[in-house]
């Protein structure tokens, strides 16, 4: 999956922050233990996990994904969704490392057909004037 980066306001201070829609495992760990969860969204200041873990609103936690851990604080629940907020600002380049947008598929060239060229046949040559005439235009020899 590629990352999608795009502006959010914030409910609290209405600066935009850059985030990153991904799909990646990462890890939870609080007081109760570690929990293993989806992170869906990430911004230097805080992400969205989806985890099956018993945490409620306020409870600190330590986000693991790769490299990156730093303490966090559950912001908000909904569901098996959580909002985190980083206790400490990151750089989400270092979580995202390993993603990048997929290659660009070269371009294939499509070039014209040689009409009438020295690898044709006889036959070839025959129905390539016959072609040629019935679309209005002259074949080499004509």
């Amino acid at each position: 999956m590629g990352v999608e980066t795009f502006g959010e306001v914030s409910r609290t201070s209405q600066r935009r922050a850059k985030r990153s829609r991904v799909l990646l495992s990462a890890r939870l760990r609080t007081d109760a233990g570690e929990f293993d969860a989806r992170l869906r969204d990430l911004s230097r200041k805080g992400a969205l996990v989806e985890c099956q873990g018993d945490l409620s609103v306020g409870d600190e936690i330590i986000f693991t994904r790769g490299q990156t851990v730093v303490p966090a604080r559950v912001a908000w629940i909904g569901g098996n969704r959580l909002g985190i907020e980083f206790l400490q600002m990151i750089d989400e380049s270092e979580v995202l490392v390993h993603i990048s947008k997929p290659p660009a598929k070269p371009r294939e060239r499509f070039r014209r057909p040689r009409i009438m060229g020295e690898d044709f046949t006889e036959e070839e040559r025959k129905l390539a004037k016959i072609w040629a005439r019935s679309v209005g235009i002259a074949a080499p020899g004509d």
